[in-house]
C-alpha cells in the first residue's frame, strides 16, 4: 500500500505531465498543503521524492520549482530514450507470448479508440499504455524500470508533441507498423521503427520547440 507522500507524489507528476504545473513554476508548500489537505512533511518528502526523479529542482532558501529542459538536454534525453525502446522492442519480438500479444493488441485498439475520438489527452493515456506493454514484453525488468523511469521525466514533452497537427493520427500508423512486427517476430525492424517513433528531428524537433512557450506560459 502506498504512502501519503508516495500518493502526493504521483498526483504532482500527473499535474506536472498534464500543464497544470508549468516548467520553471514555483511550487509554493502552502498553496500544495491546502489544495491536498495534508501538513507539509509529508508534501516535502513527496517533492524530494520528485527532485531524485528530476522532475523537479528544489534550491535553497529558493525552494522547489518544476525542472525546465533546455532544447540541447530535450534531444539528448528523447535520443536515449530512442534506443532504449527500440532495445525493449527488439526483446519484445523475441520474447512476447500469445497472451502478451493480446494485451498488446488490446492497447492497440484502445490507441484507434482515442484517435478516433479526435482527442489527443485521451489518446495521451492509452499510447502511455501502449509503451507500456512493450517495455514489459521485453521481459528484463530492468530495462522496463530505466525505460519507465526516462519516460516518465519526459511525460510533458510527449504529451505536448500529440498536440501538433496530425500526429495523433500518424503516430497511430507506426503503432500499427511496430505491432506487426513484434508479432512476426522481427527484433530488428521492431527497433528500427520504435527508434524513429521517439526520435525527434527534423520538422518533428522545430515543432516541439516552438511549441515549448505554450508548456511553460503558466510560469510566467
Amino acid at each position: 500500500m502506498k504512502n501519503r507522500s508516495e500518493v502526493l507524489r504521483e498526483a504532482i507528476e500527473e499535474m506536472i505531465a498534464v500543464g497544470k504545473l508549468a516548467p520553471g513554476q514555483h511550487l509554493d508548500e502552502t498553496e500544495l498543503s491546502k489544495e491536498f489537505g495534508v501538513s507539509r512533511t509529508p508534501l516535502r518528502e513527496a517533492l524530494i521524492q520528485l527532485a531524485s526523479m528530476g522532475i523537479v529542482d528544489i534550491r535553497p532558501r529558493r525552494g522547489a520549482t518544476v525542472a525546465q529542459i533546455g532544447a540541447q538536454r530535450l534531444v539528448e534525453m528523447f535520443e536515449v530514450m530512442a534506443e532504449l525502446e527500440a532495445l525493449c522492442g527488439r526483446l519484445a519480438a523475441r520474447r512476447m507470448s500469445a497472451a502478451d500479444h493480446a494485451v498488446l493488441l488490446a492497447a492497440h485498439e484502445a490507441c484507434r479508440e482515442a484517435r478516433e475520438q479526435q482527442d489527443p489527452d485521451a489518446y495521451y493515456y492509452k499510447n502511455e499504455e501502449f509503451h507500456h506493454q512493450i517495455y514489459l514484453g521485453s521481459h528484463n525488468e530492468f530495462l522496463a524500470e530505466q525505460a519507465a523511469t526516462l519516460h516518465r521525466r519526459l511525460r510533458p514533452y510527449r504529451r505536448l508533441q500529440l498536440r501538433v497537427r496530425d500526429r495523433v493520427g500518424t503516430s497511430f500508423s507506426e503503432h500499427d507498423a511496430i505491432v506487426q512486427a513484434i508479432i512476426a517476430g522481427d527484433g530488428e525492424r521492431t527497433a528500427a521503427l520504435l527508434r524513429d517513433h521517439i526520435m525527434i528531428q527534423g520538422a518533428r524537433f522545430a515543432d516541439l520547440v516552438a511549441s515549448l512557450p505554450k508548456l511553460s506560459a503558466k510560469a510566467a
